[in-house]
């Protein structure tokens, strides 16, 4: 039986001490759902505070909204996954379709972000997803399987079974516009069935998908009723307390 997740993405959002009462908030809001793995994404300034407050609460986790695909260096500004597994936290989010649109992260560069990220005992939350233009020309399932033959591919069996992927309709995005049930529904299966070819029956059965694409507590539980979808890559819907809780609450 797959793991049931909902990761709350934060992105650039949340001063230090509005992040911690954000984490408050989460935890006094009753009921919530000890079932659901609970991932929780800040900047990277709250993580060390988070994980902290986070690490004895039952299902419960922090990941990191990215990192540095090499170990050390003179790199102003960047943090490794070395660094990010020191603070206690435990997945990284890595190929956000914001990272690959804004920062031109390739698929080359991702790769490596899994592979350094996999050496340091982290769980890559990997990103994948087509644009509205590659929808509109029926080039959608062609350009997700691009994405996963070039970052993910290249792990052997037992470090592809570690990971978890989050499909991105990037047309979704912050957009209010959801993928229906069924189009969530046939990539979310399209992907397994790629992996099955890849790595076989029994990883493929075992990989976590999860649905990225203005995930909310009104269209959760229809998108969590899907027979692939294990769970949500949240944005703007887990700034708010009740709207996280409501969607982990939604399976």
């Amino acid at each position: 039986m797959r793991k049931k997740i909902v990761a709350a993405n934060w992105k650039m959002n949340k001063t230090f001490a509005d992040g911690l009462q954000l984490i408050d908030e989460i935890l006094n809001t009753t009921p919530v759902n000890n079932n659901v793995i609970k991932i929780i994404a800040p900047p990277f300034i709250h993580l060390a505070a988070i994980a902290d407050k986070l690490k004895s609460k039952e299902g419960f986790a922090v990941a990191a909204q990215n990192c540095h695909h090499l170990k050390s260096g003179a790199f102003t500004g960047e943090v490794s996954a070395e660094m990010i597994a020191s603070t206690g936290a435990e997945y990284v989010i890595i190929g956000h379709s914001e990272r690959r649109m804004y920062f031109g992260e390739t698929s080359s560069l991702l790769a490596q972000k899994v592979n350094i990220t996999l050496a340091n005992n982290l769980t890559p939350i990997f990103c994948l997803g087509e644009m509205i233009e590659d929808r509109n020309a029926n080039l959608h399932l062609e350009k997700v399987k691009q994405q996963l033959k070039e970052g993910l591919f290249h792990l052997s069996p037992s470090d592809f079974s570690k990971l978890i992927i989050a499909y991105e309709p990037v047309w979704a995005i912050g957009t209010g516009v959801t993928a229906t049930t069924h189009q969530a529904q046939g990539m979310h299966n399209f992907i397994r069935s790629e992996i099955n070819k890849k790595y076989g029956k029994n990883i493929s059965e075992n990989t976590i998908l999860l649905y990225g694409g203005s995930c909310n507590a009104e269209n959760a539980k229809d998108l969590f009723a899907c027979l692939d979808v294990d769970g949500g890559l949240v944005g703007g819907a887990s700034l708010k307390a009740n709207d996280f809780v409501a969607i982990a609450n939604s399976f």
